[in-house]
């Protein structure tokens, strides 16, 4: 399954909270589970969210990948499908 995840820092976070995140995330690249890939990522242009491209087995799975970084993010985790264009009638 396809999942869109839209991922904006929370505010406020302290260095220490920010060096925190950062080191989850590290350690989430370095080993990202076998049955997950990432698609693709992107950043607004502002950099006040990222969006990623996430196939997964199951949203079960993309929420616990998630969880570690519920202190310091606010996430939408939404299902999609690849579409192909449109046909007119």
């Amino acid at each position: 399954m396809l999942f869109l995840l839209t991922n904006r820092t929370r505010p406020n976070l302290t260095a220490a909270e920010y060096g925190e995140l950062a080191a989850l995330a590290k350690e989430f690249y370095a080993s990202i589970p076998a049955d997950v890939r990432i698609r693709g990522e992107w950043i607004a242009a502002d950099q006040s969210h990222n969006y990623t491209l996430l196939e997964a087995p199951d949203i079960e799975t993309v929420r616990g990948i998630q969880a570690p970084f519920e202190r310091f993010t606010e996430t939408l985790i939404v299902p999609v499908n690849t579409i192909s264009g449109w046909t007119a009638t």
